[in-house]
């Protein structure tokens, strides 16, 4: 009788790894025998992960781990209706916590350093394509980019990239467009652009960055108001902790989106921090080739030679 028990909640498992529906958050994990186990993983220690399959919770040794893959239906719906704006991607994502969006998009969130200092940026396409701002590499040649890597297990791994290119500048609302050599053997994390300046005071926002060199540091706050006129040029207000380090990093709405590019904060004042709105953004991504940067070329999109004096026609000649 107890074979028989036994043997019909095997069966029962087995049944329920292969036709149990998948939740709106589940992976799916392959293990090194073949056989997959999709469900929602609850936690993940250094030697196992534990994954609810809906009827139970199993288990799994991290060594037995081939592959995981996040399959989540309702965001790649998301993807599915949003738009390829060329060299960046807009959708219209479900709202989640903070923590969640974190560890779906925070690979997209990279360090940017130079011989001058640190900053962040955040990558927009599989290309390696990345923002951050002009004030973070300007003057500069030499950028080196470190990614962060999730592993199947769950921990992060620093990636260092070298010989980053700039495509283009603009000193004028403070944004740089970088290219990331693309590894072989992996794809870049990227994040999406709100598709429209929607944001509104009061709506939650969170930042992630490398204040003062403290790589993915995650800060919370609100818009404070989303036309804070400053020389000219709107900026996002936000209570979001910004310090020397976040300039160039994403800031992110309740979908996880980019709504603005983090660049400054008041230096006597707390929660007081700036981005600059994705309508400048798209611009400057969608208008690339006026800003297009070229190192052997004086007229550069940030630099431009003198114009001739006007001459006075009422001067005699000489």
């Amino acid at each position: 009788m107890q074979d028989g028990h036994r043997l019909l909640a095997g069966l029962l498992f087995f049944t329920a790894l292969l036709v149990f529906p998948k939740s709106s958050c589940a992976d799916e994990i392959v293990l090194k025998s073949g056989q997959k186990i999709v469900g929602q993983v609850l936690k993940v220690q250094p030697d196992r992960v534990f994954v609810d399959i809906g009827i139970d919770v199993i288990r799994i040794p991290v060594d037995q781990i081939q592959s995981r893959t996040e399959d989540d239906p309702q965001e790649a719906n998301a993807v599915r209706k949003g738009k390829d704006q060329g060299i960046y991607q807009t959708a219209e994502l479900p709202e989640r916590t903070v923590m969640e969006h974190v560890q779906k998009f925070g690979e997209g969130v990279v360090r940017i350093e130079t011989p001058g200092g640190l900053g962040s940026g955040f990558v927009i396409n599989k290309q390696g394509f990345c923002v951050t701002n002009y004030h973070v590499v300007e003057g500069e040649t030499r950028i080196g980019v470190t990614i962060y890597h999730r592993r199947d297990n769950g921990e992060f791994e620093r990636r260092a990239i070298r010989d980053v290119k700039i495509l283009a500048l603009n000193p004028f609302f403070d944004l740089a467009l970088l290219e990331l050599p693309k590894p072989d053997d992996m794809e870049f994390q990227t994040v999406f652009v709100a598709d429209d300046d929607s944001a509104r005071e009061g709506d939650p926002v969170f930042a992630i960055g490398s204040p003062l060199g403290l790589e993915r540091s995650v800060s919370e706050g609100i818009v404070s108001t989303r036309n804070r006129n400053m020389e000219g040029i709107v900026y996002i207000q936000t209570t979001a902790q910004i310090n020397p380090g976040n300039s160039g990093g994403p800031l992110f709405n309740s979908r996880g989106a980019v709504v603005g590019v983090i660049n400054m904060k008041l230096t006597f004042g707390e929660g007081l921090g700036f981005a600059i709105p994705i309508a400048y953004l798209k611009h400057f991504l969608n208008n690339r080739d006026a800003f297009a940067f070229d190192r052997t070329n004086p007229n550069t999109g940030y630099h431009y030679l003198d114009p001739p004096r006007r001459t006075n026609a009422s001067a005699p000649p000489r």
